[in-house]
């Protein structure tokens, strides 16, 4: 008894940690592991292997790029670290002495997939590269990435070094987030400049699926021999959007393809709803409370059974003091499936609510009086 109480528990959090509401079936594919995701909902349309740790090559600069956005100042010059740009692999081109920025190594990462703009980057930020990959381990793991493990900044190989798609999945769902992550990774080409002294250039992306699939938003090649081929992108159509992992794939861009067909084929869009009567409360003004109303409007995609159960979450201040103006940021509103957060807007005043009226006091009556005396003296 004891022993399928356990094989019961032992499944139970299995789909707790890895949502899959509907997987349909997508013959012929390269990949050895694979996944198709709904960005909005997390929902998984299509798993293969996608929970397995594996070698994931420059995929892994899509959590490189990520970190060395968020880490700020990414446009004042510095020069790179002679030791860090002396690796094998893909490049942009680095030499010693080149003067770069910081957004100049995201491009270096996510456009040509160069290894010496990811160590470059990871000694910039972190000051060196093993730190940096604790950085990236730690970033991991707030984001729920459960089979991974971050050796390298480049997707070299490492020992140890390796994720799920399933994983690497959520880490591009965060990093689309980021606007410039998103601006970055989609870009066909890209024109900035650096070297000693910097000069214009032109970088090219590694990525054809942009050019092939309608819709595509980047995301990030890879390849080793130890990994494979190795395909992260995103598409959006008709207010849906899904992310498609495969790892180890000879025939990635058709993998990707298929499986967009696929999840497309099977998807609708629908709205986020709204809670009724959004207010709260409003102290000295002339209404007690003020409608308010969200800043932006979310849709996801969601297959036969609908979008999955939602919660709302409002968070404001105890009171608002008057006046209130139309357009004033009030609070949040957050969206949450499957304890994860989906979306959040800022929530607005939908209306001016004005002070009340202030009635003057004796005192206020006989300064009144005695400055328009004085006025007439």
């Amino acid at each position: 008894m004891k022993r399928w109480i356990g094989i019961i528990l032992g499944i139970t959090l299995f789909f707790a940690m890895h949502p899959i509401v509907q997987v349909y079936a997508a013959p012929g594919l390269s990949a050895q592991a694979a996944v198709l995701m709904e960005y909005r909902t997390y929902d998984v349309l299509f798993a293969r292997n996608a929970y397995e740790k594996r070698s994931m090559a420059s995929t892994t600069k899509i959590m490189s790029a990520l970190l060395t956005l968020e880490s700020g100042d990414l446009d004042t010059p510095f020069t790179v670290d002679s030791d860090a740009i002396h690796v094998e692999g893909s490049s942009m081109g680095l030499q010693e002495g080149d003067i770069v920025t910081k957004r100049a190594l995201c491009y270096g990462m996510l456009l040509p997939s160069g290894n010496d703009a990811a160590n470059a980057a990871a000694v910039a930020v972190a000051g060196s590269i093993p730190e940096f990959a604790e950085r990236m381990n730690a970033r991991a793991a707030a984001i729920g990435m459960t089979r991974s493990c971050f050796v390298t900044p480049s997707g070299l190989e490492g020992e140890g070094h390796g994720a799920s798609a399933y994983d690497m999945a959520l880490l591009t769902r965060e990093a689309l987030e980021n606007p410039d992550f998103r601006a970055i990774c989609s870009q066909k080409s890209a024109r900035l400049e650096f070297g000693n002294p910097p000069y214009a250039r032109t970088l090219y992306n590694s990525n054809k699926l942009l050019s092939m699939y309608d819709g595509v938003i980047g995301v990030k090649t890879g390849f080793t021999d130890e990994a494979g081929r190795c395909l992260v992108s995103a598409c959006e159509r008709d207010g849906v959007t899904l992310i498609c992992v495969t790892l180890n794939a000879p025939d990635d861009w058709n993998d990707h393809i298929k499986l967009y067909e696929l999840g497309f084929s099977k998807m609708h869009v629908e709205n986020l709803e709204v809670p009724d009567a959004l207010s709260m409360p409003v102290a000295g003004g002339i209404a007690n409370a003020v409608r308010l109303v969200p800043a932006d409007a979310f849709t996801a995609g969601c297959g036969n059974g609908g979008l999955p159960q939602m919660e709302t979450v409002f968070r404001h201040d105890p009171f608002a003091y008057a006046p209130v103006h139309r357009g004033d940021v009030l609070g949040t509103l957050e969206y949450y499936c499957n304890d994860r957060k989906i979306a959040e807007t800022a929530l607005l005043a939908d209306e001016d609510i004005p002070v009340i009226p202030h009635e003057p006091g004796n005192w206020e009556h006989v300064r009144t009086w005695f400055t328009g005396l004085l006025s007439r003296t």
